[in-house]
Parts: C-alpha cells; sequence; structure tokens
C-alpha cells in the first residue's frame, strides 16, 4: 500500500534455531557404559567427551523459532565468550563479562544463557517482556563449563529408554547417558551492576 511504513523486522538473537536448522535424533545405542550412535563420528562428542544432538546450521533462512535454542551457536557463544543477541563478542572491563539474565534464571550462579554486548542488553530489556519483568546486569570475572542440559537415557533393551530432560554435571556418572543440548556454566566473581554502570556507544544507542 502505498505510504504505508513497513513493520520493522524482529530482533533474532544469535543463539536462536531457524525453522530451516532441523534437529536431527538418530537412534541412541548403549556404548559401553553409555550411550552412542550407531553411526557416530567424531564431531557428536565434545572436548569432554559428552555425546550432543544433531542439528542443522542455515541461520537467517526459514522463519526465527524464538523458543528453541540452536545448540551449537549457544555453546559456541558460551566457549567464546560470544553476546548471544549478535554473535560479537561480548561486553568486557575490568570488572568482567557482561550477563543479562532473568531474575529467576540464575539457579546456584549456574546458567545456559551466554554473555551479551551492552547494546544488545539495553535493546533486550526494552523489547523483551520477560526481562521487563526483572533482571539482573552481571559483570563475571570467569564462566566455568560444570554440565549440559539435555535428554538423559537409562540401560534398555533393544535400546536404552529417554529418563528425563534436565541438567547433568561433568562429575555425574549420567552424563555418560545424556544427549546435551545446551552447555551450563557456573558464573564466578560476579558483581551486580545497574544500567548506568553499561556504556553503550553513541553509534549503537
Amino acid at each position: 500500500m502505498p505510504g504505508a511504513q513497513a513493520r520493522p523486522l524482529p530482533l533474532v538473537p544469535y543463539i536462536t534455531a531457524w525453522s530451516s536448522e532441523r534437529t536431527v535424533r538418530p537412534p541412541v545405542i548403549t556404548q559401553g557404559a553409555g550411550i552412542g550412535y550407531a553411526d557416530e563420528t567424531p564431531f557428536d562428542r565434545d572436548a569432554d567427551g559428552v555425546l550432543w544432538s544433531r542439528e542443522g546450521v542455515s541461520p537467517g533462512k526459514g522463519r526465527p523459532d524464538f523458543g528453541r535454542v540452536h545448540l551449537l551457536r549457544q555453546r559456541r557463544a558460551m566457549r567464546r565468550l560470544l553476546c548471544q543477541v549478535c554473535g560479537g563478542a561480548a561486553d568486557r572491563n575490568e570488572h568482567g563479562v557482561l550477563w543479562l539474565v532473568g531474575e529467576d534464571d540464575i539457579e546456584d550462579m549456574t546458567t545456559t544463557h551466554p554473555p551479551v554486548c551492552a547494546p544488545c542488553a539495553a535493546q533486550a530489556v526494552r523489547l523483551c517482556p520477560y526481562l521487563r519483568r526483572g533482571h539482573l546486569l552481571l559483570r563475571v570475572q570467569a564462566c566455568v563449563p560444570v554440565g549440559v542440559h539435555g535428554v538423559v537415557y537409562r540401560p534398555g533393551v533393544p535400546f536404552p529408554q529417554v529418563d528425563r530432560d534436565g541438567g547433568v554435571t561433568y562429575d555425574d556418572p549420567l552424563i555418560r547417558w545424556t544427549r546435551a543440548a545446551q552447555l551450563i556454566v557456573r558464573l564466578e566473581g560476579c558483581r551486580l551492576v545497574g544500567p548506568s554502570d553499561v556504556t553503550v556507544p553513541a553509534a549503537r544507542r
């Protein structure tokens, strides 16, 4: 329609999965004292030997699935301290890396939410109804991978059976029976900060 303004595109976080990025679930088999895939490749496990789900990689194609986190980008953002919204470097100063979490998203100072950069933190608080209800801005000195969130299996015949979804720490024997979907980190040396403590570059406001 002439003169009509186009609707602004929604903000799609870097870790959001797209409709074209299908999760592939090959049959899980018993493998030693745990689980594996019959056609397993070296890419199916991380450096800690944990089995991961398989997922396609085609960001930007199809529709964003805001309720689903892309497992590879989530893990990459955690390991490399990338902003979960834009995928660039997370904000860092002498007090640590910036994290933005909902008030109910931190348990025992562990989280599956990667850090953020300052401009994206300000934008997320404005646009996300969940964060507007309550959020925390933290400066974190260190984030330590402590486990994974995923599907936990139990022994079964002829194949292992799904037991539950949840978090499992690396020191739990059940980690060998877990098909991971998100990395869990523990935040250490945390300092609560306010919006005035986060500087947003003028060009990004």
